[in-house]
């Protein structure tokens, strides 16, 4: 993977924003769920992965177009944690025009992404 951008507030706002490009967004989720990538054996690493993550996508999924790994995502979201975009953000959520798939993955990782800085004791 290339270098990815800290988890922080401007970052989580890019994936929000839609500034973030797909691929680093899933990045900086895959890397957060335990994924390595190996250039040498081009061939991902999930030794370090949650096991029901890893029974179910031994490789990262794309959580930008797959609706069951965004579904998995979300219910790994601590209860206590599920409002984080909110609170943490201030995210008041899209507008109806925005309330597409694609966005409303984004935000769901994001959300997630929160929650794992949480848990991690990451500052936002």
């Amino acid at each position: 993977m290339k270098d990815l951008p800290p988890l922080c507030a401007k970052t989580l706002w890019a994936i929000l924003n839609d500034e973030l490009s797909d691929e680093t967004a899933n990045q900086l989720v895959w890397d957060s769920l335990g994924y390595r990538y190996d250039p040498a054996s081009g061939q991902w690493n999930s030794q370090m992965v949650d096991p029901v993550w890893a029974e179910r996508y031994p490789t990262p999924p794309d959580f930008v177009a797959s609706r069951p790994a965004t579904v998995q995502l979300t219910r790994s979201i601590p209860k206590a944690d599920k409002q984080l975009l909110k609170e943490s953000l201030g995210f008041k959520g899209y507008t109806l025009d925005q309330l597409i798939p694609r966005l409303t993955r984004r935000a769901t990782m994001t959300n997630w992404l929160l929650s794992y800085m949480k848990a991690q004791e990451i500052a936002l």
